[in-house]
């Protein structure tokens, strides 16, 4: 615990750990959460429509690369700290709840034995980084170099 000066004569505590806590609770919650929705996209009980986009945000969570990489200011994070919360809690309503509670306590195991990776939504996401990045060369190549 440490004793901070802030303006004339106010003094505030700063505790590090007891800021961080909650957010590490929030944080393996929705990694909880995520293991929940891989196993639901795999139970026959899902509703199709459930089951497309839980495979959707469970393979972007799982991806070793992210849509926007993280070192673009602020928008890096933008998918981690908004887009993948929000689409775990719209997947976990469209899941029933008999199957998150079964899922529940299969996501609990696999937690103890590590974290599973979606290399295919990997590849996924490096394709679309490549067709950006061909549309963007072909865009300069007919602004710039055609008209010169």
């Amino acid at each position: 615990m440490r004793l901070y000066r802030y303006g004339k004569n106010k003094l505030f505590i700063k505790n590090s750990m007891t800021f961080l806590k909650p957010l590490k609770e929030r944080t393996s919650h929705l990694k909880l959460e995520t293991y929940v929705l891989y196993h639901a996209a795999r139970d026959p009980r899902t509703p199709m429509y459930a089951k497309i986009v839980v495979a959707g945000i469970v393979a972007y969570a799982f991806s070793p690369i992210d849509l926007i990489p993280d070192f673009v200011p602020v928008l890096g994070y933008l998918d981690d700290v908004i887009l993948i919360p929000i689409g775990i809690a719209l997947a976990i309503k469209l899941v029933p709840p008999s199957v998150l509670a079964e899922c529940r306590a299969r996501a609990r195991e696999i937690i103890q034995n590590g974290k599973p990776v979606s290399w295919t939504a990997g590849v996924v996401i490096i394709g679309i980084w490549f067709v950006i990045a061909t549309l963007c060369v072909k865009w300069v190549y007919r602004a710039f170099i055609i008209r010169s």
